[in-house]
Formats: structure tokens, sequence, C-alpha cells
């Protein structure tokens, strides 16, 4: 594997990546703009209301910011005692990046972040992103990859998540259009929060291709939150795009953006992974958990970081999963995502 892979703190090598999570939050404020704008005091997380505030997770001012970096080291200390190596930081404009912070919570865990970059989706972005052109857009996306972002110069390692909200604004197709342009330019791998309708992951991945860009390194994510049947599944996979599962460790059917909706857990996911595998589409599947808010941390009563690795892992051996299986899922296909050209 030639190449290399852009962390936070410089560019290693490929096989410098073990167990790998390929979509994660560690600084970030994802907070809903109408909670914002309602203001008030953060909620204080106890034991007593930890249970409801992850249940209903958009309701309770403060448990969507993630900014105390002592807290993130712990955390990710404790993904890295469990086995993991890295994890791919997805906090793009508009849900508070932290560039330098990372390479600081990076550098004291010991544990290899590879930092997304681009636009989340519209209605948390700054005014006046509508009005910049495809072209400034992508400009912006390609010097992230290659020089750093702002003064920061912490370098980008992938494109995303790059939003799509349900239904999609015109913004958003502008701003993908961009992020295409961006991976055809710097070779860097592409993530995109798709709308939540069961039709809008293919037609993302259709708006991909129209456009140059190289569905074998797109990344879906959230499909465990948008796609239910084996039929929705084999024809994303058909269309060669990588399928993400990434809400592992949401436990809840509940699911406060679209309750129509009911997620599965856990054990659900790995039957959909296994239909996948069983079909060979192993090599186009990636994992994580999305974690985003507080409660779903350590420190407040969560799963942390290290749920996949601690407590999944060895439920997938238990159900027949190879060792071959889990490292192409946790090793193999992040490194081939996130390798670059040098």
């Amino acid at each position: 594997m030639t190449g290399i892979i852009q962390t936070v703190c410089g560019p290693v090598a490929p096989e410098a990546l073990g167990w790998t999570l390929m979509h994660e939050h560690v600084l970030c404020d994802v907070t809903p703009p109408a909670l914002a704008a309602a203001g008030g005091p953060e909620v204080e997380i106890t034991l007593e209301n930890c249970w409801d505030i992850r249940h209903h997770w958009c309701l309770h001012l403060g448990n969507h910011r993630l900014d105390r970096e002592d807290v993130a080291v712990t955390e990710l200390e404790r993904l890295k005692t469990a086995g993991g190596s890295a994890l791919v930081e997805l906090t793009c404009a508009g849900i508070a990046p932290d560039p330098e912070g990372l390479r600081r919570v990076s550098a004291a865990s010991g544990v290899h972040i590879v930092m997304g970059c681009g636009h989340y989706i519209e209605s948390y972005l700054a005014p006046g992103i509508a009005d910049r052109s495809i072209e400034e857009l992508s400009a912006e996306m390609v010097a992230a990859v290659r020089e750093g972002v702002g003064p920061s110069g912490v370098r980008a390692g992938i494109i995303g998540e790059i939003g799509c909200s349900n239904p999609w604004t015109e913004t958003e197709r502008r701003i993908l259009h961009a992020a295409v342009l961006a991976q055809r330019e710097t070779g860097a791998a592409l993530n995109i929060h798709p709308p939540r309708q069961p039709i809008h992951p293919a037609e993302v991945v259709a708006f991909v291709q129209s456009h140059g860009g190289d569905p074998s390194r797109t990344v879906i994510s959230h499909v465990d939150r948008t796609l239910f049947t084996d039929d929705d599944l084999f024809r994303l996979a058909d269309s060669g795009a990588v399928i993400e599962f990434d809400f592992f460790g949401i436990e809840s059917s509940y699911y406060p953006f679209q309750p129509d909706i009911d997620l599965p857990n856990d054990g659900l996911r790995l039957r959909l992974i296994r239909r996948l595998i069983d079909r060979g589409h192993l090599d186009t599947i990636t994992l994580s958990q999305d974690i985003c808010t507080r409660t779903r941390l350590q420190r407040w009563g969560g799963h942390g970081y290290r749920h996949l690795f601690a407590n999944v892992v060895p439920v997938m051996r238990r159900r027949g999963f190879t060792e071959d299986e889990i490292d192409t899922l946790l090793v193999r296909t992040p490194r081939r995502l996130l390798t670059i050209p040098a």
C-alpha cells in the first residue's frame, strides 16, 4: 500500500493503524439550532437523569457539546487499552471543529486521529456559505488536506462528513459537488451524512458518480438509521460505495430526529453486516459509533469510544466472524480508505 495516512500529528505509514473507528467526534458542538436558540443553562448530568438525557438526546442543552480535552484524553486512553489504535474525527464546519485541540488530545492519549474537513448540514452553517462558489468551497477542502485548516496547520486526512439534510437542500448539493472535486484532486476519501429516507443513499452515490467521484472511496454514513431491508442494503452495496454502520452503542430504538424510524440494536447490526459479508461485500463495510454527546462517554455513564472493541468484537467472535473478517472491517478497509498520495 503506497501513500500515507494524514493524522493531526502528522503523516504516518498505513501499517501504523490497527483497529480503527471510522466515524467519531471528539471535540464538537452539535447542539440542535432550535435548542441553542432557546438558551438557558447547561444541564448537569447525574445518575438520576443520564438515562433520560441519553434517550431524549435533543432536549438537554450542553449534552451535545464535547469541549473538555482532559475528558477526551481519558476516554481515548480507554479506547487504546481496549485494543483500539485510531479514529476518524469528522467534526467539520458548522459543528465547532478544533484542529489544534485534536492535535493535543491525540498527542496526550497516543491514539491516532484522522481529521475531516468540509461542511455539515445547512441549518448549522454560518451565514454566507450559500453565496460561495463551488470552486471556492472545493479549494478550501483541498487546502485543508494539503496545507492544513486555517492557521492551525493541522491537515485533514479525509473529506467530510459532508452534510445532507432531509430534504436535501440546493446549498448542500453544491457543497457535495465541491467535495467531490476535492476528492478527485487530493485522492482523499469522502464521507457523506445522507438524508434519512431509504432512497437517499443510492441517490447520493449517483450524484457523486455523475460529478466524477469515486464510489469506492466514498463512505455513506449512518446506514443503520437509513436502510433496514436486505434489498436496500444490497442496492447500495452494488453501487460500489462503502457502507458505514456507525451507531454501535445506541441500543434504544427511539430516534428523536425521525421517531417513525426504529433503530436496530448492536445484535441486529451484526446480522445485517453478516448478510452483506455473505453476499461478497466484506471489503466495503466500515464500523463506528458516531459519539457526539456527553451521555455516550464513560465519564457521564455511557459506553465510551472503547465499546466496539471491548464489547462488540467479542460478540462477533461468538457469532462466527473470523479474525480475517474482523481485521478487514477494523483495519484493512480503514487503511485503504485513509491512505492518500504522499
